[in-house]
């Protein structure tokens, strides 16, 4: 699976312990709880429990972006395509600062976060409407039908960044690789095989508009102060 690779997970002896956050189906969370190697121990939360697959997790009904676990519990944080559904800017800083709580000095989070410049937005399938002002993403919805309230707040790579930096993460961004990771496990067909030979210095370069924002997080390791000589 891309996300165990993007995070390069690897069997390691004594096991370790992975939360997912907003695991919806309950598929992702089952993969890394059964699989053969990785020894994992797996929680899951969510607002609302829509699981169709449960075996091999416990799952944790939870309220708002808070996370009913101890400081520094888990090795693996999973956060895929949750952050734009939590709220507003605050509950977004929440929701980091809540994994970043939760991770283990040497752990790791790995971050999914529909971008704002994408083209078509994934949840409405309606072209330019992250683009919008907040005000206006509603009507656009309404005018196409296609519900009432926009209640997703996408972000765009930089305002996205400073959030991690407040957060105190180190962080890298993986859309290029993930993009790797993904046109090497679907092995797409027709016109979807041409994006394989892209040259990845342009990718690089779409690298902002890339349409999923993925990120590799750590936490910031406390800088060593210089004796004064």
């Amino acid at each position: 699976m891309k996300i165990e690779r993007l995070l390069g997970l690897i069997p390691v002896s004594g096991g370790r312990r992975l939360l997912e956050i907003g695991c919806g189906s309950g598929g992702i969370s089952h993969y890394f709880a059964t699989h053969p190697d990785l020894d994992l121990e797996v929680d899951a939360v969510d607002v609302t429990d829509s699981r169709g697959v449960k075996d091999g997790y416990r799952f944790h009904q939870v309220m708002g972006t808070a996370l009913p676990f101890a400081d520094d519990t888990f090795d693996v944080v999973l956060s895929n395509h949750v952050i734009e559904h939590v709220g507003e800017r605050a509950e977004q800083l929440h929701h980091l600062q809540e994994i970043h709580r939760v991770l283990r000095d040497d752990g790791s989070c790995y971050l999914a976060v529909p971008n704002r410049w994408m083209l078509v937005e994934p949840h409405y399938r309606l072209a330019f409407l992250s683009w919008l002002p907040v005000s206006m993403r509603s009507a656009y919805l309404r005018l196409f039908r296609k519900g009432e309230f926009y209640d997703c707040v996408p972000l765009a790579m930089a305002e996205l960044e400073t959030m991690l930096e407040a957060s105190g993460f180190d962080y890298r961004n993986v859309c290029v690789e993930a993009l790797g990771e993904t046109l090497s496990i679907e092995r797409p067909v027709g016109a979807g095989r041409l994006l394989r030979y892209v040259p990845r210095a342009v990718w690089e370069r779409l690298r902002p508009a890339i349409p999923t924002l993925i990120y590799v997080l750590r936490k910031k390791r406390p800088s060593l102060a210089v004796p004064h000589r």
